[in-house]
């Protein structure tokens, strides 16, 4: 199976200021660029680079320290030099208008993303998507995030990316999840490097997503499968209260929602992208002068 989706979604690769990105994308139109988790990659979006290629420009990264991306040079980075090799990365393919959907862990550099877009010159975020958003630990105590980030670098120090995949990658899907499903997130979750994983870990528990959120000025949708034990259902609706954005819950999939039921999800997301008539327009067509009878 991978080794198709690879062949069918190849590799890419661009040279930033601090090294490599790579990435994998299908399709054309509106670019949606999609951020995985901190057990995943750009594969783990083929639903999507399969299922939304009609009516997007589908573009899933290897974050910095997963793949063939070069990590970031910052020892201990936080979401925001996850944003601004992001944004390099992005004027690197030329896109200067986007959608933007981050999973978990990358909500949180999604976020840290569109908090600055106000300050990358002629860049338009249309909406900004969170699917089970991972909310950080940074507004614990110091010693609760260490402990936090200690618990991932032992883990991955311990049972290496195969083992990680191995005893982990069930617990993001559902009792009923598909093979294929199980297959895709523990073959993606196995090619995490020990690197890259304590880097993002290391952001995961000092960064907070709260904190991000309050700077993004563009539309905001929150999506959440409703078997989800690591970003539960309550978690992810309080994101959504806290910025006033619609809330969306996937039914019979975990925290892996976007791979477990791809065509669940996208139709979720063509729905979360669409228009809405507001008031303002209906009120407009109620305005509008009634053609003349003959």
């Amino acid at each position: 199976m991978s080794a198709a989706l690879d062949t069918r979604f190849p590799l890419q690769q661009a040279v930033c200021s601090h090294g490599r990105v790579a990435w994998r994308e299908a399709g054309a139109g509106l670019p949606l660029v999609v951020l995985h988790g901190i057990g995943a990659g750009a594969l783990s979006w083929a639903g999507q680079l399969e299922g939304l290629a009609g009516t997007h420009r589908v573009i899933a990264w290897d974050a910095p320290g997963y793949g063939s991306s070069t990590p970031l040079p910052q020892p201990h980075p936080m979401a925001v030099d996850y944003a601004r090799a992001l944004g390099e990365w992005l004027g690197q393919l030329g896109v200067t208008d986007l959608v933007l959907l981050g999973h978990s862990l990358g909500a949180l550099m999604a976020a840290a993303f569109a908090a600055q877009v106000a300050e990358r010159g002629p860049l338009r975020l249309r909406s900004l998507v969170l699917a089970s958003p991972a909310r950080g630990y940074g507004s614990a105590a110091p010693a609760a995030r260490l402990a936090k980030w200690q618990e991932r670098i032992d883990l991955i120090a311990s049972l290496g990316p195969a083992g990680l995949a191995e005893q982990r990658s069930a617990a993001l899907c559902s009792s009923h999840a598909s093979a294929a499903a199980l297959a895709l997130v523990r073959w993606n979750m196995a090619r995490t490097t020990p690197g890259g994983y304590g880097q993002a870990a290391y952001m995961l528990a000092h960064d907070d997503l709260a904190t991000h959120l309050r700077g993004v000025r563009v539309p905001m949708q929150v999506m959440c499968g409703d078997q989800d034990s690591t970003t539960p259902p309550a978690a992810c609706r309080d994101v959504a209260a806290m910025v006033g954005a619609p809330f969306t819950l996937l039914e019979g999939v975990a925290h892996a929602c976007y791979v477990e039921d791809a065509p669940q999800f996208n139709a979720a997301l063509r729905q979360a992208l669409s228009p809405p008539v507001t008031t303002a327009t209906r009120a407009e067509r109620r305005a509008a002068p009634k053609p003349a009878r003959i």
